[in-house]
């Protein structure tokens, strides 16, 4: 296993690792809307804090040696499903390979966040 830092993404905010590559593939670790110049939760609606964790998790698959494009599986925690049209819209704009998902709503997300993904890719 080789684990994946960069500082394109946000630093882990626990016991975990940014991605982890693992074989052929890498796994991300869930990504919120953390700026990683800053530090801070992007502000604004479910589709700026979307636009956010897609560009978090495109920078943790670059510095794996994937691309976006290689996703073969996400997972997608909303804290509201009323969310799920507008989250769908800005998720198609970065996965458009269409990779396996599933999408649940949860109770709460770490730092009340609106979203998180994670990702499964090839190398």
């Amino acid at each position: 296993m080789q684990v994946i830092s960069t500082a394109q993404a946000p630093a882990a905010i626990g016991p975990y690792s940014q991605a982890i590559v693992a074989g052929a593939m890498v796994y991300t670790s869930g990504q919120i809307a953390i700026d990683p110049a800053t530090g801070v939760v992007e502000q604004g609606d479910v589709r700026a804090q979307t636009h956010r964790v897609c560009r978090n998790i495109r920078a943790l698959l670059q510095a794996s040696g994937s691309d976006i494009a290689k996703v073969v599986k996400t997972t997608c925690f909303l804290a509201d499903m009323a969310d799920f049209a507008a989250f769908n819209e800005i998720y198609a704009q970065y996965f458009t390979s269409a990779p396996a998902r599933s999408c649940v709503a949860v109770k709460t997300l770490p730092k009340n966040v609106l979203v998180e993904i994670d990702t499964i890719a090839e190398l």
